[in-house]
């Protein structure tokens, strides 16, 4: 978070984008048992408030194992589990009843409080609770009979809808009832992943121990697509602990069902909510149905992006200065990478016959070493083929063993169209490379 006056200044204007894009937004959160016990519980609660004061819609689905656990221990009671399901036999049920009543209680408190001189102070915030979701029971796997364990029949979307429109959290429990009348426990993500994709739900977010997932290196992974996701639950799904995989699982299937993104969100680090939906990058692990980061041909309101992208670039002499005037005239010959309405990559193709000229190549510097330019470049070469270019040129100052590895070869003035030779800049005394399509 931003550490002084002006850090804080940057970063909330940083953050206005973001604001208006999560306006009037449907976000599904997943909140463990765990998270209600932790420390920073209270300020989990905080960010959700403003992200109601920014009209974010929300539905909050909380868990209750450790509550359970403490339940049936206190009781001398103990559960058995198939498949990581508990089988809820008639004997624990009411103890199950009772630990997630308390769990939701207290959650339904937290997010009540409007006390003065806190960031809670006139947030006078409406919690709604009810038989939203209808369960049914797991019945019978592989010979086991789950009793009063379910899972979610369907999800009443029009009653929730409602509650959501009329500006209340609507919180769930991982408790439901059947059209006979029977209580079921349900697992808060299956309840989650339903209900974000029934009411076609924005965003899944889901608080989890650690920042995210790692890679075999240990370091944080940012995003990760549908196909990606689904390879990272073979390949790790049972080293990463089966907290991380239930929630791993339920982002994978609500983004499978519709949900455009789903985020892993630290319950222990303050602020990672905020962190994670206010700035570019977030602080945890984003999966993603579609392309997160978009590449397109460029459209005037670009413009104002890519001169900021590409002024620094100019100031280092790296590429040419262009002016505004010019760029918007010329910016039909651009293609962008943008990621949430930020271009963080730029290119240009200046045809000439069956020649044409690369220009105007930049990354943003956050964003380098990241295979974007090489990504950037390869849409181009395939625009020059639809137009018929056999050969692609450039000229560089500094970026020659770059487009090397590319591979495009050193070449000479001569080798250029006539049109171009023309407008040689001597004093630049860039070096020319082509290569064959």
């Amino acid at each position: 978070m931003p550490a002084n006056t002006q850090d804080y200044v940057k970063w909330f204007r940083h953050s206005t984008p973001y604001i208006n894009r999560h306006s009037d937004k449907t976000f599904v959160l997943m909140l463990p048992g765990e998270a209600i016990t932790h420390a920073n519980f209270h300020n989990i609660v905080h960010d959700i408030a403003l992200l109601c004061s920014l009209d974010v819609r929300l539905v909050l689905v909380h868990g209750a194992r450790p509550q359970i656990e403490d339940r049936l221990q206190v009781a001398d009671t103990f559960s058995h589990f198939h498949n990581n399901l508990r089988i809820t036999d008639s004997d624990s049920l009411s103890l199950v009843i009772q630990a997630i009543g308390e769990a939701r209680t207290i959650v339904e408190a937290a997010l009540s409080t409007s006390l003065p001189n806190s960031p809670m102070q006139d947030a006078d915030m409406q919690v709604i609770s009810g038989n939203f979701v209808v369960a049914m029971p797991h019945g019978v796997i592989d010979g086991v009979d789950l009793q009063h364990t379910g899972k979610v029949r369907k999800v009443h979307t029009k009653s929730l809808n409602a509650a959501l429109d009329s500006g209340a959290v609507v919180l769930l429990s991982p408790l439901a009832y059947s059209p006979t009348g029977e209580i079921f426990n349900l697992s808060f993500s299956d309840v989650a992943t339903h209900v974000a994709s029934a009411i076609k739900a924005d965003k899944l977010l889901a608080f989890v121990a650690g920042n995210g997932l790692s890679d075999s290196e240990g370091s944080l992974v940012r995003q990760l697509s549908l196909p990606e996701c689904k390879d990272y639950l073979a390949t790790h799904g049972a080293t990463i602990g089966a907290d991380l995989q239930q929630a791993v699982s339920a982002c994978y299937l609500s983004c499978l069902q519709g949900v455009q993104r789903a985020q892993l969100i630290s319950y222990e680090t303050d602020g990672a909510l905020l962190t994670e939906l206010f700035t570019r990058d977030g602080l945890g692990t984003m999966i993603y149905s579609g392309q997160y980061e978009q590449l397109r041909v460029a459209s005037i309101d670009d413009v104002a992006g890519i001169l900021e992208l590409i002024r620094p670039l100019e100031e280092q002499g790296i590429l040419v200065r262009r002016s505004r005037e010019l760029l918007e005239t010329e910016i039909n010959q651009f293609h962008v990478m943008d990621k949430d309405g930020t271009i963080i990559a730029c290119a240009a193709l200046y045809p000439y016959g069956d020649m044409a000229e690369l220009s105007c190549v930049a990354t943003h510097p956050d964003y380098r070493n990241g295979g974007r330019a090489a990504t950037l470049l390869q849409q181009m070469e395939i625009q020059a083929r639809k137009l018929h270019i056999k050969q692609l040129f450039l000229l560089t100052t500094q970026t020659a063993h770059w487009f090397i590895e590319q591979g495009f070869v050193q070449g000479k003035l001569e080798d250029l169209p006539v049109q171009r030779q023309l407008l040689y800049n001597y004093q630049r005394n860039s070096k020319i490379f082509i290569k064959t399509l």
